[in-house]
């Protein structure tokens, strides 16, 4: 409705609100509507307004999720086709452990079963690998492979299996073919920079960071883009799982990890976490200088996923991208970093008094 406002309330300010006004009777829609609607006008710091996102927003996060949607099935069709390969041709696995790459199904095609495999020509077989680009392997690998020990098999079983693997093909392809125009489409979409006289955008800074690609830049901009507006800290920390939870009740402490997140977000930072820590010096070193402590390995990708958004958060007040060499660490990333600090110790106390407890 034009020129109406949209809020929304965390799910566990509701039982609250919904206690405030009990009264006599049962529960039912008609009386947490009316109770949702009347707190909105006395408990309005429970609420948050429900801002409408750009529209290239909008379709950047369609296609963001459509490409995991996509990415699933064609996991899915390839481990229908390995399966059907283990049980009458495992040779051609042996050139692609996955049976994910398009030659292979090129191959396929032209020889579903292991006695037209074998009767293939090296000039055939070359032919076939100069189409697909392929240089890694020669020909004659490729002949002698196929060419193998073949299996005992019923009658019928090959032929079957066969036609099976024939069906699966066309859909790889199409899915694969559809995959690489969606990345394209969110390519030139979004994450396209600006013009060097211009401060930078936040795209531009998601991808000068370690780790950080095409599908993490995506998924961060898309899922809950206020927050990366607003520059917030602990909103995306809380979001996407990286701030831990605290059960303390008396003497007795408990942090663990923040299971109500969101999924998209959690996944991307834990990727760019674990390719930060393969790739960048400081972030291996503090992902090791983690693991000496004794924290486990995905406590330790946790932990370094907060240290990298804390960065990204002082980056992107600054308008400022990474750079490896200098690295230079504005005051606000060193608040950030003193509370990071102040809060492993405060776990190292709560550590040592459970042991004490126990005791």
């Amino acid at each position: 409705m034009s020129g109406s406002h949209t809020a929304s309330c965390g799910a566990l300010h509701s039982p609250g609100l919904s206690s405030a006004e009990a009264g006599k009777g049962a529960k039912d829609d008609s009386r947490g509507t009316f109770v949702l609607a009347d707190s909105l006008r006395t408990d309005q710091h429970c609420f948050r307004a429900i801002r409408a996102s750009d529209p290239s927003i909008i379709r950047l996060r369609e296609l963001s999720r459509l490409d995991e949607e996509l990415s699933f099935c064609f996991q899915r069709h390839c481990a229908q086709l390995r399966q059907q390969l283990q049980r009458f041709f495992p040779h051609v696995l042996g050139l692609s452990q996955t049976a994910d790459e398009p030659w292979i199904w090129a191959r396929l095609e032209l020889a579903p079963t292991p006695a037209k495999a074998a009767k293939l020509t090296l000039k055939r077989i070359e032919k076939l690998l100069r189409q697909c680009k392929i240089r890694r392997i020669e020909a004659a690998e490729v002949a002698a492979v196929l060419r193998g020990p073949a299996f005992s098999l019923s009658a019928g079983t090959a032929e079957a299996a066969s036609e099976h693997v024939l069906m699966l093909l066309p859909h790889l392809g199409l899915l694969h073919q559809r995959r690489w125009q969606r990345a394209s489409n969110a390519c030139s979409m979004k994450l396209s920079a600006k013009g060097e006289s211009q401060p930078p955008s936040n795209v531009q800074v998601l991808l000068s960071l370690p780790g950080v690609g095409r599908i993490v830049t995506a998924t961060l901009l898309s899922e809950a883009p206020h927050l990366i507006a607003e520059r917030d800290y602990h909103g995306p920390q809380a979001h996407a799982g990286a701030a831990p939870v605290t059960r303390q009740s008396g003497k007795r402490a408990a942090v663990m990890i923040r299971r109500g997140c969101n999924i998209r977000r959690r996944n991307a930072l834990f990727h760019w976490s674990r390719v930060s820590m393969q790739n960048d010096l400081r972030s291996r070193e503090h992902y090791h200088r983690l693991r000496a402590k004794g924290r486990s390995h995905g406590r330790a990708l946790r932990s370094l996923a907060d240290r990298l958004l804390a960065l990204l958060c002082a980056m992107l007040k600054s308008q400022t991208v990474f750079d490896p060499v200098t690295s230079p660490v504005t005051n606000e990333l060193g608040q950030l970093s003193l509370s990071l600090s102040r809060l492993e110790a405060t776990l190292k106390r709560t550590d040592a008094s459970k042991k004490h407890l126990t005791k």
